[in-house]
């Protein structure tokens, strides 16, 4: 909901402002609430004018990476303070490919966040060529483990143990998840060498996800971190309610532009890549036109200063302290803030048939610096868009 509006001028605001004050109109027109300080019209640079403010039910993130040990416990504050639940990613070392591990790495979460928290983490199980049908039976019924993840062996951080053959070697444990109402999150690339970097989205779509959507059409797919046109179109041709869509900061603001603007940028890299501003547009006004299909991903992935910036770096980019801020810059620029609580804080619950919070975030219209660095013990982390001002900031209600 939209509390304050910014009009245009300060000086407009004020002659309205006065021509209404006698208006018997006058209570409903001041729901464009002026700030604190008194208008001036003596000296005009007093005149501060009024602050838009959004409050929204509170967000979650249907696409996280925590990490383990340190990490875990430098990064976890940062999310818990912003989204009220999060999908947490299981490519630990070892990944984290059963429910009493999942259930373990739950506890690991919750004792990393600050006392009195809410944050609710929703695990999942990192599919392998040897998960069972029982092991999904049991998640079901443990009630901590909400999805399970498709990673494709080699396609991104700790994927190694991955699936090398889904309908050759996972079916079953497919069409048990249809079965018990289980998600599948895949990560949508091939692997194939041969098949060009910024094409693996593409090509995932034709041989991967239409064959299986095809196959078991029952089953519920979340395709995450979308970042190709191809994947708008093919999202928006499913099912709604079985055929989904997360989306991340990233994927909305950069195009692949940003990997090499003023030199190599290794805080900008990420799989999937970043691609052509053309794939971006599209991004942009599928999430912005109000559909339910697409919700809020952020796939926050902190890697230390120094595994980011070497001769081979680690893909990742962390967003979780500025995530919120930039969703709502993307929806401002779209003109579509009235829709930014439906992406960021209904569409996704919806689609997992689990309640929208109760509780609720404030987003203010005031400038702040994003730092430079969070630094720890073990060494630095580099947030998205490090030492940029941005101009929304999120507080609670």
């Amino acid at each position: 909901m939209i509390n304050t509006l910014v009009l245009p001028r300060p000086s407009k605001v004020y002659q309205c402002w006065l021509k209404k004050r006698k208006s018997t109109a006058h209570c409903c027109y001041l729901a464009l609430k002026f700030s604190s300080t008194k208008v001036d019209r003596s000296t005009k640079s007093k005149y501060r004018g009024p602050k838009m403010e959004l409050t929204l039910t509170q967000p979650d993130d249907w696409h996280l990476h925590l990490r383990d040990g340190d990490l875990l416990q430098a990064v976890a504050p940062h999310s818990a303070n912003h989204f009220g639940r999060a999908v947490v990613m299981p490519n630990l070392k070892p990944p984290i490919t059963t429910t009493a591990a999942a259930i373990a790495y739950r506890e690991s979460i919750l004792k990393a966040v600050s006392a009195g928290s809410n944050f609710t983490p929703l695990m999942t199980l990192y599919l392998t060529d040897t998960t069972s049908p029982d092991e999904i039976k049991l998640a079901r019924r443990g009630g901590v483990v909400f999805a399970v993840k498709l990673y494709p062996a080699g396609a991104t951080t700790n994927s190694q143990d991955g699936v090398t053959d889904l309908f050759g070697k996972c079916l079953p444990v497919l069409e048990e998840m249809v079965e018990q109402n289980m998600p599948l999150l895949v990560h949508g690339e091939v692997t194939d060498s041969n098949v060009d970097v910024f094409d693996r989205e593409k090509v995932f779509i034709n041989t991967v996800l239409q064959p299986l959507i095809q196959r078991l059409p029952r089953l519920k797919v979340v395709m995450e971190h979308i970042t190709t046109m191809d994947a708008v179109r093919f999202v928006e041709s499913g099912k709604e309610g079985f055929l989904a869509a997360t989306v991340t900061p990233q994927h909305l603001l950069l195009n692949r532009n940003a990997l090499f603007q003023g030199g190599l940028q290794p805080h900008n890299y990420c799989l999937p890549v970043l691609k052509r501003e053309i794939h971006r547009q599209a991004i942009v006004s599928a999430v912005t036109s109000g559909s339910k299909r697409f919700f809020l991903g952020t796939d926050s992935a902190p890697h230390e200063r120094q595994r980011k910036e070497c001769p081979c770096g680690c893909a990742g980019i962390y967003n979780a302290p500025v995530a919120l801020s930039l969703y709502a810059k993307v929806f401002e620029e779209a003109g579509a803030l009235n829709k930014l609580e439906a992406f960021t804080s209904f569409n996704g619950p919806d689609f997992y048939g689990l309640p929208r919070n109760n509780s609720k975030i404030k987003l203010m219209k005031t400038t702040w610096k994003v730092p430079e660095s969070f630094s720890f013990s073990f060494g630095d982390i580099i947030p998205m868009l490090a030492g940029e001002t941005l101009q929304w900031q999120p507080g609670f209600s």
